[in-house]
Parts: structure tokens; C-alpha cells; sequence
């Protein structure tokens, strides 16, 4: 049976050996030199191997020791790590979340004060992406992205429908009786460059080219509408709040769906308390919107 092992001697062991140097793993630790020394000679009489060669300046570490130092290495690292997570008594958890920008300029940021204030020991890290997102690469515990609600090795739940209508300056929306109209005027595009098409038809018009710019970011493009560059299409619920300011005005009541936004998640993925916390208040503030 392995003989227990006291931690002070493992830790000698881990810093000795990393410095190579009682001396300074003992400036380190805190501690004398002779106390190092002797918490690895216990250690390694514990063991029955030796894991130092003892050499006139300084130490050589032994295959034995060069064995145990990056396991030790990672416990010690981890439960640092875990430690460091205490604060006031209470265990703080990282959660880190990747966000499709139009969602968290749009509909995310406005709400983040309620879920700080219900769950203060959670530390959020947003993280933008254009719908583009790896979630193992990335290390992301969940991503809110746009589309169909269907990515491979994902779990996902609706959040919020989001249909596209017209959205435009004040002074473009008053030359705008008719969606017909539209065909005067410059039409900004997404990366979707079907779009404008699928709204052209649900608005019993003949679909034209399109030859607008092209914007990779809903945000970028809806901003170029309020400085009147032209007449963007996107979801007008991630833009409240330039609708009510006057900013934006939504001239036609047509609308297209072609996604929604969802919150997804590896499978693999183990859901963590934070995870837990996080997905039911989302959900919860994405359900009372619908109810509305």
C-alpha cells in the first residue's frame, strides 16, 4: 500500500525541483533551506527512490523526479487556480460566453445588470464573434449565435425569433409610400445575400439586383442606415432603442424570417453551476419577451 504522502514534502519536491535549488525553493516556500532538504529526503524515503543528485552547485533531478515534477506541477497549478476563485468567503465562477455582436449591442447588454445583481460571484466574459464560432477551440462555455438552430456536436435552444424588416433614416422613410419605391434608393446588405430577395417577394414585389455595400456585421450596417447611407434590412427588436429615439424608422410593416438566435453549447460539455445559472436566467428573459 502507498505510503502517505505529506503535502509540505511534495511541495518541497515540485519547487526544489523547478528551481533546481533547496535555496531557493526555500525563499519561495517561505522556509529555511535545511526544512526543503529535509521535507525531499523524507519525501524521497517515502518513495524509496531518489529524485535529487546532490552536485556541488546546486541539483540535478533524477529520472524518478523528472517523472513526478509535471504532475505535481499541474495539481499544485490547478488548485491555485481554484483558490484563486475565493473572494469574501465565496467561490467566484468564470463563465465565458461568445455572442453574436448585433445580439449583444441589441438585446444582451441592456439586461446584463439584472443577471450581475442575481448572480454577483459569476464572472461573465463576453467574447463577439460574427456567427462564426468554435466553441471547443475557442474554450467557450456557450455561444448565442443566428440561424437555423442546426450545428453539429451542439445542444441548442431557441432564444428569441428575430424577422428582418426595413429599417431607415427619417428623411429616407419620407420618400417611402410604397415598398415599390424602395428601387430608388441604395439597398445595404448583409453577408446573407439572399435577403433582400426573400423580403422583395413577401412584399408581392419582383425581387431586382441588389448592388448595395456588404456589411459582415447587422450593427455596422444598421449604423450606416441611421447616418443615411442607404436602407438596411435586419431584425428591428436588436434595435429598440434607435427605433424609439427616432434614430431609425421601420416604414413598412413586411417582415421575412430567415433565423433566430439560439444559445448553443457543446454536448460533450458538462454543464458547471455557472453554465446552469446563466441558461436559466437567459431563457427566462428570453421567454418573458415572447410572452409580451
Amino acid at each position: 500500500m502507498r505510503p502517505h504522502l505529506p503535502l509540505n514534502a511534495l511541495r518541497a519536491f515540485e519547487s526544489s525541483a523547478r528551481h533546481l535549488s533547496f535555496t531557493r525553493a526555500a525563499l519561495e516556500l517561505n522556509v529555511t533551506q535545511a526544512a526543503v532538504s529535509q521535507q525531499v529526503r523524507m519525501l524521497e524515503d517515502r518513495l524509496g527512490a531518489t529524485l535529487f543528485k546532490r552536485l556541488p552547485r546546486g541539483l540535478g533531478i533524477t529520472d524518478e523526479g523528472r517523472a513526478l515534477l509535471p504532475v505535481l506541477s499541474d495539481a499544485f497549478g490547478r488548485i491555485e487556480s481554484v483558490l484563486k476563485q475565493f473572494e469574501g468567503g465565496h467561490f467566484h465562477e468564470v463563465l465565458s460566453v461568445g455572442v453574436v455582436g448585433t445580439f449583444a449591442v441589441g438585446w444582451l447588454m441592456p439586461r446584463l445588470k439584472s443577471f450581475r445583481e442575481a448572480h454577483p460571484f459569476v464572472e461573465l466574459r463576453l467574447l463577439t464573434h460574427n456567427n462564426l464560432v468554435d466553441l471547443a477551440a475557442e474554450g467557450l462555455d456557450f455561444a448565442i449565435r443566428f440561424g437555423e438552430g442546426i450545428w453539429p456536436g451542439t445542444h441548442n435552444e431557441l432564444l428569441l425569433d428575430a424577422p428582418l424588416s426595413v429599417l431607415c433614416a427619417p428623411e429616407i422613410a419620407r420618400r417611402l409610400a410604397a415598398p415599390a419605391e424602395l428601387a430608388r434608393e441604395t439597398l445595404l446588405r448583409s453577408y446573407r445575400a439572399d435577403e433582400w430577395s426573400l423580403w422583395l417577394a413577401a412584399a408581392g414585389l419582383e425581387p431586382w439586383s441588389v448592388n448595395g455595400p456588404v456589411f459582415d456585421s447587422s450593427r455596422l450596417m444598421v449604423e450606416a442606415a441611421v447616418q443615411g447611407a442607404g436602407v438596411a434590412l435586419a431584425p428591428p427588436r436588436m434595435f429598440e432603442r434607435e427605433l424609439q429615439s427616432g434614430a431609425l424608422v421601420c416604414p413598412f410593416g413586411t417582415e421575412v424570417k430567415t433565423g433566430s438566435y439560439w444559445l448553443t453549447r457543446l454536448k460533450s460539455r458538462r454543464m458547471a453551476p455557472a453554465m446552469e445559472l446563466f441558461r436559466n436566467w437567459i431563457l427566462t428573459q428570453a421567454n418573458g419577451q415572447l410572452s409580451e
